[in-house]
């Protein structure tokens, strides 16, 4: 990275005035030619007050779409929302080095994942391997991590293969959305408590598929178990509550939230599900849903709403997974594609796309409601936001 940029990041975030509670947060984008984005940027936030700093590029990247950081390095994993590259067909993942002191990102590897359009990663608790979802490639990919948490080569053959192609056959099947649906989509990916299994969500499948994970040698089984939703839902990503036995996933063609909880299986047995928007919301045309949250002290979960430009807020009730619809707060930002609690849960930040913002809202610790607390920033084309882990999350 050229060094004046990082001398001006480093009098941004090193600056007098930098508080205690302040803490990095960074931002995944498009870099289109329709967007005016670099890559990832990075701003401070104040975990005490709410208030962001004016953002600055952190780090180059092509397309990065979603990002998540190590458990216990300063490593943040991008993935590059590509068909292909140098060539070969597939996305990629990246690594990138912290600089603790001023948020700036230095590439450190890059990896294939060996399919089309990656548009999730994720890190195990260890922080041993990271996994990749395939959108466009419909699979799912696991690499292996070094002791300083730079990527291994995917190994995709033999019985060491980190790879897994979700298979099809949909046809003729009713309640379908064939244009979305066409083929497998895995959206998201996300790792078991026990780090024994990986839950994918294929939004073609309208399934949850559950993978084995060998975290010592990186590699997946073949599907364990398969969770099926309601033909058409279009499972998209999901959220895990604190206590490991209850999740809910969000569907962003038909606009709900289906609720899971474990089996004896490696799995989930599904509950109820409910929508992400109030009754007199007929008319969906042009809706969807994207992103989903349980809120760190295990009470409530949020869901987005784009085109309708809302967060759904529910209370979770007792220790079920029966949701308590509580209303909807608007964004303030265009098509919410994503959004993240911040560390303490007393805030939620949200990226708004379309709007080229990020807003901020106030979480109610009693009834889980969100308030906007007028701080907003520009971000060119937000679609991801990530603050550090704590270990072992």
């Amino acid at each position: 990275m050229p060094s004046i940029r990082a001398a001006c990041v480093a009098a941004v975030l090193l600056s007098p005035t930098t508080q205690a509670g302040e803490v990095p947060v960074w931002f995944g984008t498009y870099t289109t030619p329709k967007t005016a984005s670099e890559g990832i940027y990075v701003a401070l936030f104040d975990t005490d007050t709410g208030m962001l700093s004016k953002p600055l590029l952190a780090g180059r990247a092509k397309n990065p779409s979603f990002l998540a950081s190590h458990p216990r390095l300063p490593m943040l994993y991008a993935v590059a929302e590509i068909a292909g590259n140098d060539g070969k067909p597939g996305g990629v993942v990246e690594a990138f080095e912290i600089d603790e002191a001023t948020g700036i990102l230095a590439s450190r590897s890059a990896e294939s994942t060996g399919g089309a359009g990656p548009c999730h990663v994720t890190v195990d608790p260890e922080g041993r391997v990271v996994l990749a979802a395939n959108y466009g490639g419909g699979s799912v990919a696991c690499l292996r991590l070094t002791a300083d948490g730079w990527l291994e080569p995917l190994v995709m053959t033999g019985s060491a293969s980190g790879f897994v192609q979700h298979e099809w056959d949909r046809s003729g099947e009713p309640g379908i959305d064939l244009k979305r649906q066409d083929k497998p989509h895995a959206h998201s990916v996300d790792v078991s408590p026990g780090g024994f299994s990986v839950f994918t969500c294929d939004l073609g499948l309208d399934r949850i598929q559950v993978h084995g994970l060998d975290r010592e040698r990186a590699t997946l089984n073949p599907v364990r178990e398969s969770v099926r939703l309601a033909p058409g839902a279009g499972p998209r990503h999901l959220a895990i509550h604190p206590d490991g036995e209850r999740a809910w996933c969000v569907n962003e063609l038909n606009l709900t939230v289906t609720g899971l909880r474990s089996s004896v299986r490696p799995g989930f047995l599904v509950d109820e599900t409910c929508s992400t928007l109030p009754p007199e919301v007929t008319d969906r045309t042009g809706l969807s849903c994207a992103e989903i949250a349980v809120h760190p002290h295990g009470k409530f979960v949020y869901a987005s709403n784009r085109g309708h430009d809302s967060l759904a807020m529910f209370r979770i009730v007792g220790d079920t997974t029966h949701l308590e619809f509580l209303g909807t707060e608007p964004t303030r930002a265009k098509t919410p594609r994503h959004f993240a609690i911040a560390p303490g849960g007393k805030f939620l930040l949200v990226a708004g796309q379309a709007s080229n913002t990020v807003t901020v809202f106030a979480i109610d610790p009693e009834t889980g409601r969100l308030r906007f607390t007028g701080t907003s920033i520009e971000v060119p084309s937000p679609v991801c936001v990530a603050f550090r882990r704590s270990p072992g999350t």
